[in-house]
């Protein structure tokens, strides 16, 4: 049990106490015991009152990432694979998990790590000190659940690169956990083979919360002229293509990501119909318009604009940029597929941004549907600081009438 004890000041901790999964560095009033950064510690509210028990770190602003919200137990390797059973147990009932996110942080009760299953191989994102000590548990439970259901898993690869790791006082770190394997691995995802790098490509190698999003715009495209924005290796763009569109252009400014892209093409014999450029987006779309073209379907998805309220203001300019510049792309009646993926761009927000940039260009939007991320990236509500971050609309385009 923890050795220490922290009491939050009074008025603090009022996220905690609604649900949320943290405790800041300025809510705490004082620490009795001896404690190392890293270890678990007991949670008090200012009287007393016991709030439960967290991994404590002086070195980040989020002090105390909670593990329980009881005082009486006992965070050991008992605790931990029984939430890891329970996240494989709800991934079986809500996903395809031939392909998915099976631990997402603080959604599935362990704080600070991410891992994803791609085919027969696990990639691990440890961003917490405290949960980084019990990595090795929790990837040891979690081959062995898999294992039950004869899922046998081939690698491990840990893409601990994030910059996050540095404000938790820790190495970044990629690389092999075990004996090395070929990183290109081969995926399915609705019908869509893709080669993910688990190496080397953008955070765990591919972007399984759009899978269902990918999916919903497929209905849009037979027969239709459709432009993917961002397309990073593609996703968007083949989900197009397999739909049965008569062309697809995805573009992004990454050339390892276009190189992707037109590889997973290949490997769908869609070379043909979906071709990519690499471009800047915010560059393109103005001679795109200016060159007189017009597009079916448009698709954004872009990176996070913002990572920190603090570029919030900046974030909304992009977000209407970009939305801007793609109505003035969509043919009277078209469809336009736009996503934030930063949880700082709030839902309200993202929407109003919408709104001004729909009032800008003189289009009217008629909303087809609202989607979030999906369902094996779990939205915990009063958790959400945490976990609800992809906000997704599909709109039909028209001209003011």
């Amino acid at each position: 049990m923890p050795q220490a004890t922290v009491k939050i000041k009074k008025g603090a901790g009022r996220s905690l106490k609604a649900g949320g999964p943290w405790i800041y560095d300025n809510e705490i009033d004082q620490i009795e015991g001896a404690y190392e950064n890293g270890d678990m510690v007991q949670v008090t509210d200012f009287d007393g009152y016991p709030l439960g028990q967290g991994f404590i770190n002086l070195h980040s602003t989020i002090a105390i990432r909670m593990m329980t919200r009881r005082k009486d137990v006992k965070v050991d390797e008992a605790l931990i694979e029984k939430r890891v059973r329970d996240a494989w147990g709800y991934r079986k009932a809500v996903v395809d998990t031939a392909s998915c996110r099976l631990i997402f942080g603080e959604a599935d009760f362990l704080p600070g790590i991410v891992i994803d299953k791609f085919a027969d191989v696990l990639v691990v994102e440890s961003l917490a000190l405290g949960i980084d000590r019990l990595k090795p548990v929790i990837l040891e439970k979690l081959v062995q659940v898999l294992k039950e259901d004869q899922i046998h898993i081939r690698g491990i690869y840990e893409r601990s690169d994030a910059k996050v790791r540095l404000q938790e006082g820790m190495e970044r770190f990629k690389g092999f956990i075990g004996a090395p394997f070929d990183t290109k691995v081969k995926i399915v995802e609705n019908g869509v083979r893709y080669l993910v790098d688990v190496q080397d490509g953008q955070k765990t190698g591919f972007f399984l919360d759009q899978k269902y999003n990918r999916q919903a715009i497929r209905r849009l495209c037979p027969g239709k002229r459709v432009l993917d924005c961002f397309t990073h290796t593609g996703s968007f763009a083949l989900n197009a293509g397999a739909a049965g569109a008569a062309s697809v252009l995805g573009v992004d400014a990454s050339q390892l990501a276009i190189d992707q892209a037109r590889e997973n093409a290949a490997l769908n014999g869609l070379s043909q119909t979906v071709t990519f450029q690499c471009a800047d987006v915010f560059d393109l779309l103005p001679q795109l318009e200016g060159a007189g073209e017009r597009f079916d379907v448009v698709i954004l998805d872009p990176p996070a604009f913002t990572k920190s309220r603090n570029s919030v203001k900046n974030a909304v300019k992009g977000y209407r940029e970009i939305n801007l510049r793609g109505m003035r792309l969509v043919k009277d009646g078209g469809y336009l597929a736009t996503c934030s993926c930063s949880h700082f761009m709030d839902p309200s927000l993202f929407t109003k941004t919408i709104r001004e940039a729909a009032a800008g260009v003189h289009k009217r939007l008629r909303q087809v549907e609202y989607r979030t991320q999906a369902p094996d990236h779990p939205i915990l509500w009063s958790g959400d600081e945490a976990s609800y971050y992809l906000k997704f609309y599909i709109f039909q385009v028209c001209e003011e009438r």
